[in-house]
């Protein structure tokens, strides 16, 4: 998982706070696991009602925010308190940090308004690390 938290790192501002250290950026690089991947994880997403969310923070215009309790619905109560059991946070503080945080992660990790496929979803990730990083 180091490369992806690096990767997600860049993407969500971390490495000047704590990096891999980051609990949610840790949450968000198991859902990508869990669910096969960034379009996984969409796919979810959208199954849920965030059709127009997910496709605003794939494409190039402004991200569309989405709730705690939409991020609840979309992951379920339970596999939600397993996640935050797991790292260590209440269920409803991590809904509401994945609310925040996920339109800019997948904004960040869909350049060009698309969904890299399998090695190209870490070669942009890395192109967008390496832009906050010297950019």
């Amino acid at each position: 998982m180091g490369l992806l938290d690096s990767v997600l790192g860049g993407a969500l501002g971390a490495g000047q706070a704590g990096g891999g250290d980051n609990p949610v950026m840790r949450v968000i690089t198991s859902l990508l696991e869990q669910h096969g991947g960034l379009a996984g994880l969409l796919d979810l997403l959208k199954q849920h009602g965030l059709d127009r969310q997910v496709a605003s923070w794939v494409g190039t215009g402004e991200n569309l925010p989405v709730d705690a309790g939409q991020i609840i619905q979309a992951l379920g109560n339970g596999p939600l308190a397993e996640l935050a059991g797991k790292f260590g946070m209440q269920p409803d503080d991590l809904a509401g940090k994945l609310a925040g945080l996920l339109p800019g992660a997948v904004d960040q990790l869909t350049p060009g308004g698309q969904i890299p496929a399998g090695d190209k979803l870490l070669e942009q990730g890395l192109g967008a690390l390496a832009g906050k990083l010297f950019g």
